[in-house]
């Protein structure tokens, strides 16, 4: 058994839903992926995503990004709402979003979302940052109160230990992860990019390797900082041909 890994589909481009499309019935059917969020802001496109997954691999991982929990298009809808309607839906298609274990390996999903604990938001920032808008969390809800709700909801999975852990969230687990070749002009959204928490929970799990996937940063990479192998493997939008991959990642084989 192989694990794959990939985040931020962005099926919303049709050369991205090509590129789903296209990937083989056959390769993977004894094989698991992780998919770690950003799929649409379309519901029919997620559930287009599920069925499609779900026939190619022998089993599919999903927490959702910040364009899944998008409302504009979903009206009468909070981004709560979206979120638990996505979990029914990922559930009614046989997707995992719940821990998993598979003799030496444990897969565990890690809800999330960003609290400014990677520095404050710019006004630059509040007037282009799309889910300031796309968004309805409740009015007496700030960032830190969103991001503290969902990894409320991790506590339960975090005495999970096992020889291999493979953790992974959309949201990026700590800053250091961004490269330092990123131009300053593009830093002003690391306020939005995730959440210290997501790493101190992550570090709760016991294993002899652990690894964790994350996306949302769109910056592929890989790398190793005490102890734990973060892994961003997003696929990104059509115009981003030099920061990602653009091909699923197998980042364990069992």
């Amino acid at each position: 058994m192989r694990v794959f890994a990939v985040s931020d589909v962005h099926l919303d481009y049709e050369e991205n839903r090509l590129w789903l499309s296209s990937l083989s019935d056959l390769d993977y059917r004894s094989d698991v992926l992780i998919l770690a969020g950003d799929i649409s802001d379309e519901i029919k496109l997620i559930e287009w995503c599920f069925i499609s997954l779900q026939s190619k691999f022998l089993k599919v991982f999903f927490v959702p990004g910040n364009h899944d929990l998008w409302v504009n298009r979903n009206q009468g809808m909070t981004s709560f709402d979206k979120f638990h309607f996505l979990m029914r839906l990922a559930k009614e298609h046989q997707i995992c979003t719940e821990a998993y274990h598979h003799g030496p390996l444990s897969i565990v999903p890690l809800l999330g979302w960003y609290d400014f604990s990677f520095g404050l938001p710019s006004e630059q920032l509040l007037q282009t940052w799309v889910d300031f808008r796309a968004c309805q969390w409740p009015d007496t809800m700030t960032a830190a109160d969103i991001t503290a709700h969902f990894l409320n909801l991790n506590q339960s999975l975090l005495s999970v230990q096992n020889d291999v852990v493979i953790s992974f969230s959309h949201f990026v687990p700590r800053i250091d992860l961004m490269p330092d070749y990123i131009p300053a002009r593009y830093r002003y959204v690391y306020p939005v990019l995730g959440s210290a928490g997501l790493d101190k929970q992550a570090r709760q799990l016991h294993a002899r390797r652990h690894l964790h996937v994350y996306g949302h940063s769109h910056v592929n990479r890989g790398v190793t900082v005490e102890n734990i192998e973060y892994i961003n493997n997003a696929f990104g939008y059509p115009s981003e041909q030099n920061i990602s991959r653009k091909q699923l990642l197998c980042i364990y084989e069992q």
